[in-house]
């Protein structure tokens, strides 16, 4: 006799700080669907560990920045659940998928503004819009965005701006979805030494000296620091808390 398992949906899962996410997800017992933008041998890798744990795992690859397939993607996943639950219903998002584009405001160009824009917001809005009639009713949201809503540093405006209006955005997901019961959070992680925007969090000493000197636990943040919490809030046990930010960063300039 089997469990019915729950299911997870995160994009970007293929490494850092989504992959982190997908394994914490099946550790829970969730089974799994996740994206990837290009990097199917890191992707095929994530699914092996989940199907090693006993959960089921299945990979498409998705780019946030163009809404034109999201249509193709949405059918794929409703085939897939189908076909394989018995339903095309799923029961927790985790937006997570991203880039990091940095420069000044003098030298931030329309492109990579346009960039940030359609990865970070317009393809969050978008594709979640299209996910609502497949999320079950007393589902989870939960929305990725940053640190740096908070504290800023210079040549982070075009990507923080976007994190801030996903900020917004999960305030009034969470006002409008309560109907349906379904929890949106927001999780905002410091700095992370991943390979995100050019990896320099895991590779330049001198800045993870200034970001450990700036964090009241001393060091750089770990994709495992973050991964269990974003699984926590799909557990029943955070089914109280909706339309929140928790910030994620070890306490950096607390």
């Amino acid at each position: 006799m089997s469990t019915k398992s729950t299911i997870a949906l995160v994009t970007g899962g293929s490494r850092g700080l989504g992959r982190d996410m997908v394994i914490n997800l099946a550790r829970n017992g969730n089974n799994i669907i996740f994206t990837y933008h290009s990097n199917k041998v890191e992707a095929d890798k994530v699914v092996a560990e989940v199907l090693a744990m006993g959960q089921k795992a299945i990979a498409y690859p998705l780019d946030m920045g163009s809404t034109k397939g999201f249509d193709g993607f949405v059918a794929q996943v409703s085939q897939h659940l189908q076909e394989h639950e018995g339903s095309p219903h799923f029961d927790f998002l985790i937006n997570n998928a991203g880039a990091g584009v940095y420069g000044s405001v003098a030298e931030t160009t329309e492109d990579a503004f346009d960039s940030m824009m359609n990865i970070h917001l317009k393809g969050v809005y978008f594709l979640t819009q299209k996910l609502l009639p497949l999320i079950k009713d007393g589902g989870r949201i939960v929305n990725i965005s940053s640190g740096l809503t908070r504290v800023t540093f210079p040549n982070v405006s075009a990507y923080a701006i976007m994190k801030g209006a996903i900020e917004t955005y999960t305030k009034c997901l969470a006002k409008e979805l309560g109907s349906r019961n379904i929890t949106v959070n927001v999780v905002a992680p410091g700095a992370i030494a991943t390979d995100f925007g050019g990896g320099s969090n895991k590779s330049d000493a001198n800045k993870r000296n200034a970001i450990a000197s700036i964090t009241a636990l001393g060091r750089v943040g770990e994709p495992e620091d973050i991964g269990g919490v974003v699984a926590f809030l799909c557990t029943p046990a955070a089914g109280w808390m909706n339309g929140q930010r928790l910030e994620l960063s070890g306490g950096m300039m607390v």
